[in-house]
């Protein structure tokens, strides 16, 4: 099975399995099912109450304006907006995802933007061609990552999700898009605290004058020299959101 591995400075990095056909198919399966159920339990109820069901069974031949509204139109966004929605809410995932144990991540292993989410779903319409997202399983069985053209336009891989990687991307969701750190300086301040007792002086220090440097450009080397290993880790402590 292949994996990417998360760079760290502090000498332990993070390796994340990629995820299969088998497990991607079984997450589809369930949130097909799911998205598919609430559409129709709205549509159902969306229509009795605008009276849409004298369209179906009645002889009126038209459709009236509060049964499109109520009934028809939320469906269609319930069934087509299920996923980029709550992959976006759930960090890179869906219900059927989180059942199968894997989460969506870019190729740095960083968790996704909306952008790379909404494009990802785009292309849900080239990856269900001809019909079964027969396309989607194919180019999933044959590329090096198990990744379908969806995944190759918006720069997503689909990971195991064990207990290491949720706490990776626990971390990760502390940022926000006004944050000035990045996802991975957030993950490596939070481990370089974590491991803070075990690292030497000379080690600790080195590195953490590194990611204050990387996080931190107004700072001089002169000003970063200066800063006792107290003080170095305050001054991280402080940049976690």
């Amino acid at each position: 099975m292949s994996h990417i591995t998360i760079q760290s400075i502090t000498g332990v990095d993070i390796e994340l399995r990629i995820a299969g056909a088998g497990s991607r198919s079984y997450a589809f399966v369930i949130d097909w099912h799911i998205r598919l159920l609430l559409a129709m339990a709205w549509w159902i109820v969306g229509t009795v109450l605008s009276g849409g069901f004298s369209h179906w069974f009645g002889s009126g031949s038209k459709m009236s304006g509060s049964y499109v509204l109520a009934a028809l139109l939320p469906a269609l966004a319930i069934y087509f907006l299920y996923h980029p929605v709550l992959e976006l809410v759930m960090r890179g995932r869906t219900p059927g995802k989180r059942m199968a144990g894997i989460r969506i991540v870019t190729r740095q292993g960083d968790l996704p933007g909306a952008g790379a989410l909404l494009l990802r779903n785009l292309f849900r319409l080239i990856d269900s061609l001809p019909t079964f997202y027969l396309v989607g399983l194919a180019t999933v069985l044959f590329t090096e990552h198990s990744v379908r053209i969806g995944d190759l336009a918006a720069g997503t891989l689909l990971v195991i999700d064990n207990a290491t990687s949720e706490k990776t991307f626990a971390r990760m969701g502390g940022a926000t898009t006004d944050s000035r750190l990045s996802v991975q300086s957030i993950d490596l301040i939070h481990e370089l605290l974590e491991r803070w007792p075990e690292l030497d002086d000379p080690t600790r220090n080195d590195i953490a004058r590194s990611l204050l440097a990387k996080v931190e450009p107004d700072l001089s080397a002169a000003a970063l020299a200066g800063l006792s290993a107290h003080e170095l880790q305050t001054r991280l402590k402080a940049l976690l959101p």
